[in-house]
C-alpha cells in the first residue's frame, strides 16, 4: 500500500488555525480526509494534464488529502474489513460496481439527505444507469467516477503495412482481418492479429456483445450457451488455431507484455477499454506515438442495421462514504467537488473515463481525445460484463476455465458453454 499526502502546506494551514485559538474550527475539522483507491483514481485525481482537482478544495478547507493506494481485490477486501469496525480511518472509498450488492447499504452512508442539503452539481448529468445500480430502497450510497467502457484499438501501420484500408466494420471482418495481420518481419519481429486477456469475463464478454450475447444478464439469467456466448469462444478457438490470437498474454494474462506489444507494434489490435488508447500511444515508450487507434468494437454482420454499435463491456468506479467514518460532512464536500463538471473534466484530461454526458461536448475534451465520438457512441449502450451478485467471482472463474479449455481444444465451444451453464446456474439458485 502506498501513503502519500499532498500539499503539506495545506496541512499547516490548519495547525495555524488552532493555534490561533479558533478551538470549535480545529474540533469540528479533521487534519486530512484519507482516500482508499486504486492507484489509477489517483493518477486521474492529480494528473498533469488536467492538473490535480483536490487542490482547490484543499485549499479551501485547509485539510489535506490523503491518497491510500491498493490494487482492485485487496482494495475491495481492506474496505469491507474497515467498515465492519466500530470506526474507520478511511473517509472516502472506491467501490467497483460488482461489489455493489444490496447487503453493503448497511455498511454505507445513504447520500439522499446530504445531497439535498448541500447538492452536487447536476446529479441528473452523471451517468443514470450507473446511479441506478448504487441505488436501494431509493437511497443512494454512491457517486459514479470513472468508468472503463471497451474499445477496438488498431494499429493502423499495421494495418497499411498488410494492405488493410481501415479498422473491421464486422466481427466477421475482425477474425479474418486478424489471420492477415499475423506475419513476420523481414527483421523476424512476429506480429499477432489480435491480442486479449482471458483472467476475467471482460474481453470474452466484449467479443460475445458482438452478438448481443450476455454471460450473465441484468436480470440475472444466465445465459452462457446462447448463440452469441458458443459463437465468441468458437471465434477464439479459430483465432488460436490459424496463430492470429497471441496465446502467451491469453493464458498468463500478462498485462505488461499486451500494453508493450501495443506500444512497439508486435500487436495489431485488442479489445481494451478505450482509455488506453493514450497508453499505446505513450510518446516515451510508443514506437509510433498516434499509431493506435480506437473505434467501437464492431457487431456481428448479422445484426449490421439492428444497432448502432455493439453493447461492449462498461465498468464504473463510485466514490462511498463509509457509516462509520469519523468526517463524514467533509467528506462529502470532497466528494461534491471531485465529482462537480469541472472537476469531471480535469480527470477525463488526465485519462479519466468521465461519468458525465456533458463531458463529451466539451470542446477541450474533445480536442485532446481523439476517441471521444466512439466511447460516447458506446457508453449509450454498453453494459456490465457481469451484474453485482454474491456468486460473481465463482461464476467468472468457471467461464474462464472452460473458455480456455475450448480455445485449447479440449473440448468444443458448445460443450464448454454448456458445461458453465449447468455449473453457474445454481450459483445464481444460492
Amino acid at each position: 500500500m502506498k501513503r502519500r499526502t499532498f500539499s503539506s502546506s495545506v496541512a499547516g494551514v490548519a495547525l495555524i488555525t488552532a493555534a490561533l485559538g479558533s478551538t470549535a474550527l480545529a474540533q469540528d475539522k479533521p487534519d486530512v480526509i484519507r482516500i482508499f483507491s486504486h492507484p489509477v483514481h489517483e493518477r486521474v485525481s492529480t494528473g498533469d494534464q488536467g492538473g490535480d482537482i483536490t487542490a482547490q478544495w484543499q485549499a479551501d478547507n485547509g485539510i489535506a488529502v490523503e491518497w491510500n493506494t491498493l490494487d482492485v481485490a485487496p482494495l475491495g477486501d481492506r474496505l469491507f474489513r474497515e467498515m465492519t469496525l466500530p470506526e474507520t480511518n478511511v473517509d472516502i472509498g472506491f467501490l467497483l460496481d460488482r461489489r455493489a450488492l444490496p447487503r453493503i447499504a448497511d455498511l454505507l452512508e445513504p447520500l439522499n439527505d446530504l445531497q439535498a442539503s448541500d447538492p452536487i452539481e447536476d446529479l441528473d448529468d452523471i451517468a443514470p444507469g450507473m446511479r441506478a445500480a448504487l441505488t436501494f430502497d431509493g437511497k443512494l450510497y454512491g457517486i459514479p467516477f470513472r468508468h472503463a467502457t471497451s474499445g477496438l484499438h488498431w494499429n493502423q501501420e499495421i494495418f497499411e503495412e498488410r494492405g488493410i484500408a481501415g479498422p473491421p466494420q464486422t466481427m466477421e471482418e475482425l477474425i479474418e482481418a486478424a489471420k492477415a495481420l499475423t506475419f513476420t518481419r523481414d527483421d523476424g519481429t512476429k506480429v499477432t492479429g489480435l491480442t486479449i486477456l482471458s483472467d476475467a469475463p471482460d474481453n470474452i464478454i466484449d467479443l460475445a456483445r458482438a452478438w448481443d450475447a450476455d454471460f450473465v444478464t441484468p436480470d440475472l439469467k444466465v445465459t452462457a450457451n446462447s448463440e452469441g456466448m458458443i459463437n465468441a469462444v468458437a471465434a477464439l478457438r479459430e483465432l488460436f488455431e490459424a496463430g492470429a490470437l497471441d496465446e502467451t498474454v491469453f493464458f498468463s494474462n500478462d498485462r505488461g507484455a499486451l500494453l508493450s506489444g501495443m506500444q512497439t507494434g508486435r500487436f495489431a489490435m485488442t479489445l481494451a477499454s478505450t482509455g488506453r488508447n493514450r497508453l499505446y500511444n505513450d510518446p516515451e515508450k510508443a514506437t509510433s506515438p498516434g499509431a493506435v487507434q480506437t473505434t467501437t468494437t464492431p457487431l456481428s454482420a448479422s445484426l449490421v442495421g439492428t444497432m448502432d454499435v455493439a453493447p461492449a463491456k462498461t465498468a464504473f468506479w463510485a466514490m462511498v462514504i463509509p457509516k462509520n467514518s469519523k468526517n463524514i460532512k467533509y467528506s462529502w464536500s470532497l466528494v461534491k467537488a471531485m465529482s462537480s463538471k469541472e472537476s469531471t473534466l480535469m480527470a477525463a484530461l488526465n485519462g479519466n473515463g468521465p461519468v458525465r454526458a456533458s463531458t463529451y461536448s466539451d470542446p477541450v475534451f474533445r480536442d485532446k481525445i481523439p476517441y471521444a465520438d466512439a466511447e460516447q457512441a458506446v457508453l449509450s449502450v454498453a453494459r456490465l460484463a457481469i451484474p453485482a451478485f454474491d456468486n460473481a467471482a465463482r461464476a467468472s472463474d468457471i467461464l474462464v476455465e472452460f473458455v480456455q479449455a475450448a480455445v485449447l481444444g479440449q473440448m468444443s465451444a458448445e460443450e464448454a458453454m454448456n458445461t458453465v451453464q449447468e455449473r453457474v446456474e445454481p450459483l445464481l439458485a444460492e
